[in-house]
């Protein structure tokens, strides 16, 4: 069976039983759900609360993992109808990527090209390569998810180098000693 409407156009009832049944319909989508939960305008903020509470009975390991797939949609549902500054939303940033960090070694995934970050998503309204499917490590995805355990290949190229050329410098320096004498 298929749902055959968009979650962003249910009521508080259709959404209690399309999460009841949701075995049932080959076109539910977690992600969709969640996400029409911010975007639903039929429901006020109280039934926008029940909803989340609700579907977290059911969907809450998947919710978890939306800090990784969907950040932005995860934020969204569980700050609903709260106020931020923009130290709190610091702070919420922060912490999600350090439980992206774990959620990405606990599942002991090694690439991070999946959901959000498998587009490509410069922040410029402009770019022309704005949606496209990246490959990991490409320059392109470059963009998207950071940590700071991550190593700076560039940077490691310049050490690499800055090293070389002391030992040769230190050779050449040697060498000049012996000459000398």
């Amino acid at each position: 069976m298929e749902i055959g409407q968009k979650f962003n156009t249910l009521t508080l009832k259709e959404y209690f039983f399309y999460i009841d049944n949701y075995k049932k319909y080959k076109d539910f989508n977690t992600l969709g759900l969640y996400r029409s939960i911010v975007e639903n305008e039929k429901l006020a903020l109280d039934e926008k609360l029940t909803v989340r509470e609700y579907a977290h009975k059911t969907f809450k390991k998947t919710f978890d993992f939306l800090q990784l797939k969907d950040p932005k949609t995860f934020v969204e549902v569980e700050y609903l109808g709260q106020e931020l500054t923009k130290g709190d939303e610091q702070k919420i940033w922060d912490d999600i990527r350090k439980s992206q960090q774990s959620i990405l070694e606990d599942k002991k995934i090694k690439h991070r090209n999946f959901g959000e970050y498998s587009k490509h998503n410069c922040g410029y309204d402009t770019c022309v390569w704005n949606g496209i499917m990246v490959r990991q490590g490409s320059w392109l995805a470059e963009s998207s998810m950071h940590f700071d355990s991550d190593k700076n290949k560039y940077q490691q190229k310049l050490k690499s180098d800055k090293r070389k050329s002391d030992r040769k410098r230190e050779r050449q320096i040697i060498d000049r000693e012996f000459e000398t004498e």
